[in-house]
């Protein structure tokens, strides 16, 4: 492995998606920001949603983006960065990592676990003895499930840690001017949601238990739309209450969005740590105190 200029703390997966990896990284950036370091997002850049995506997210935090992730944290470094959150990195081995958090999602998990290209596995569980943290994400999960699923996988880390994150959506966000509006609103309303996320079926069920009658449009991850699908969403649109995508769509959605059509609105989710604060507290501190070990 090279060993960077800077730490590295990776943020990744043993699946081929819908963990909530985006919110994750982009919520470890601030917390490291919040502390005082400045880190960078170095990230491979799949599809054209997610670096936009953390751009929104954390203004002020620069976004790196090449497939080469070793020149993409030296870049992060010549420019005045002291971190690096390497937005899916478990599966990169080039690069030595201080911390590496692997997500397992609460919503998707099943015991029975099959890799690629039989399920969506990329590697197997005993993989977690690579990773300094489990962190257990859930969306529309019952909490208890995911705190039982934590204490399952936390032994198979190295450090024999683990944590749980909800992923709770926030307030409506006009995806044209901005505007906001409390996730309230949608209370009682016909929504109808458009999703090229990796898991469409929790965002759905999230909006349900926030009181919405939910139509689902899902999308294939990353999908790029073309203007065929914007015309139907848009016709659409005009049967329901209030039409909503997701942060990752909206980038994509919002600047083509017909001014005649009914608005579009975008939930974006935010992560709050349920359990295991202490130890996700202490990785954090980790990666701080080896900026001074680490050449510069």
């Amino acid at each position: 492995m090279i060993k960077p200029a800077i730490p590295v703390l990776s943020v990744g997966n043993l699946t081929t998606g819908g963990t909530g990896k985006t919110p994750v990284a982009g919520w470890i950036a601030g917390e490291l920001k919040a502390r005082g370091a400045h880190p960078s997002i170095v990230m491979r850049g799949y599809g054209d949603d997610e670096p936009q995506v953390h751009r929104v997210m954390n203004p002020g935090v620069p976004v790196v983006v090449n497939s080469d992730r070793v020149q993409a944290v030296r870049q992060a470094a010549e420019s005045g960065s002291d971190v690096a959150v390497l937005d899916d990195g478990f599966q990169h081995r080039r690069i030595w990592r201080s911390e590496d958090v692997v997500l397992v999602s609460a919503d998707q998990w099943t015991d029975t676990i099959r890799l690629l290209p039989a399920g969506p596995w990329r590697e197997p569980l005993s993989s977690l003895a690579r990773s300094s943290l489990a962190l257990v994400t859930r969306k529309a999960a019952d909490p208890d499930q995911a705190a039982l699923l934590m204490r399952r996988l936390a032994p198979l880390t190295h450090t024999g840690t683990g944590a749980v994150a909800a992923l709770v959506p926030g307030d409506l966000r006009h995806a044209v001017t901005g505007e906001v509006r409390p996730l309230s609103d949608i209370r009682g309303t016909r929504v109808l949601v458009a999703a090229g996320i990796g898991d469409p079926v929790s965002l759905a069920a999230q909006l349900q238990q926030a009181g919405a009658r939910v139509e689902l449009r899902r999308f294939p991850d990353h999908h790029r739309y073309v203007t065929s699908d914007i015309d139907q969403l848009a016709r659409e649109s005009r049967s329901f209450d209030f039409t909503l995508c997701t942060l990752k769509d909206s980038v994509k959605l919002g600047p083509r969005w017909p001014r005649e059509a009914p608005p579009l609105w975008y939930v974006s989710l935010r992560c709050e740590i349920e359990v295991g604060g202490a130890e996700v507290s202490a990785l954090l501190d980790r990666v701080l105190a080896a900026r001074s070990t680490q050449i510069r």
